[in-house]
């Protein structure tokens, strides 16, 4: 009897993490990975091509053009032919993704790169996300938080490694290293990766065969409602990202050591609950937990609004990163189940609006506190939680399993 219990634990985590989550899993990192390694290689990038922030802040804009301009395009191929063969292609497309960045000679050759890189990192977000709904159904329960905190893992290990390989070997065998890396991990997930076959049309089909157009209005605007949802989540957490540090800079007077202590603490607390997320959620239900995170977030924004110190603004960041952990996550599962919509089409509304407010907003973000400071901006930005806790009801379709 004593020798059932390892094998029966082991069976069960077999059962809980089967090869086909594995593969999405380390997708989502590869993808984490290379947005990671790009940061740390903006400032070669802008030196080595000499452009002003101006242009620099047009070459990122670029970058996120490039991802939402793709996912769209990505959602009606996955409604056809699936997710798992996209996921693949694009996994693939995204070894050369940063490499090309890393030694880009000049401005032209520049521009293609970060398109390039946008359009292959924002489709394989929307192919992988399609995918984990897939295993999701499959498994029966919730894996999307913990896809996404693989993702953060790999954001983290990307900005970590990167600095010092860059300090150590250069930019452009940092490059080349994490391509490297991403074609590793792209072995084990062409392998392992679930295969789930086209969708039917919906039943509410009238005519046509793309799955917007057949879903009908109603579902159309639930998934453009919950990429509103989504969008209200990142818009926050693309202020974190790129403001944290400037904030505590200049207006809590923190040196320039510690300036990056709100991210990390941010980001650790994402991770960290993305992982624990999947098994709350299966608890409480999508619903329930979209609020309780919606609440905590309110509270870390206007702890961060109102900090008088550090030590306060640190507590404040790690509560927006638990709040912010799992809203996305949830999101994501509800609109690729939209009743009446194929799951590619549904995720790639909501992906399209969602991240829009971590591409794009954060430079609107920075003109308003050029104004107003960043105090009252973060605090102002608690107003898109109260709306996210009012609405929403809208993603309980994420426990939608059929």
């Amino acid at each position: 009897m004593t020798l059932a219990a390892p094998s029966s634990a082991s069976s069960a985590r077999a059962a809980a993490w089967p090869r086909e989550r594995l593969a999405v899993s380390l997708a989502f990192l590869a993808n984490g990975f290379v947005i990671g390694g790009w940061a740390p290689q903006i400032p070669l990038f802008a030196a080595r091509l000499d452009l002003s922030k101006a242009q620099l802040g047009l070459m990122i804009l670029a970058f996120g053009l490039g991802a939402i301009l793709a996912m769209p395009l990505v959602g009606r191929v996955i409604s056809r032919i699936g997710s798992k063969r996209p996921t693949i292609w694009l996994h693939a497309a995204m070894v050369p993704a940063l490499p090309l960045l890393a030694l880009a000679p000049n401005v032209p050759l520049a521009i293609l790169a970060v398109l390039f890189a946008g359009i292959t990192t924002g489709g394989l977000d929307v192919a992988m996300n399609a995918n984990a709904v897939s295993v999701e159904r499959r498994l029966q329960r919730a894996i999307m938080s913990s896809c996404h905190g693989f993702w953060s893992v790999g954001g983290l290990l990307g900005a970590g490694l990167g600095g010092p390989i860059i300090a150590f070997l250069g930019g452009g065998a940092h490059g080349l290293l994490t391509g490297l890396v991403v074609a590793a991990t792209l072995l084990f997930v062409a392998r392992h990766l679930l295969s789930d076959e086209p969708e039917p049309a919906p039943v509410a089909a009238q005519s046509g065969t793309d799955g917007a157009r057949v879903g009908g209005f109603a579902s159309v605007g639930k998934a453009l409602a919950i990429g509103v949802v989504a969008l209200f989540a990142m818009i926050p957490e693309g202020a974190a990202i790129d403001w944290s540090a400037v904030y505590l800079r200049q207006e809590l007077g923190v040196g320039t050591a510690a300036s990056g202590l709100a991210f990390a603490a941010f980001s650790a607390a994402m991770a960290i609950l993305r992982f624990a997320g999947d098994g709350i959620r299966d608890r409480f239900g999508a619903v329930a937990t979209a609020r309780g995170c919606a609440s905590i977030a309110i509270v870390g924004l206007l702890v961060i609004g109102f900090a008088p110190g550090l030590a306060a603004a640190l507590v404040g960041f790690a509560l927006l990163g638990i709040g912010l952990s799992n809203i996305v996550p949830i999101a994501f599962s509800a609109a690729g189940n939209v009743e009446g919509l194929k799951a590619g089409t549904g995720l790639s509304m909501a992906t399209s609006i969602g991240y829009s407010g971590i591409l794009i907003a954060p430079s609107f973000i920075g003109f308003i506190a050029e104004h107003t400071g960043f105090a009252i901006v973060y605090a102002g930005l608690a107003a898109l939680l109260v709306l996210v806790l009012a609405a929403s009801g809208i993603v309980s379709g994420a426990d939608r399993r059929a």
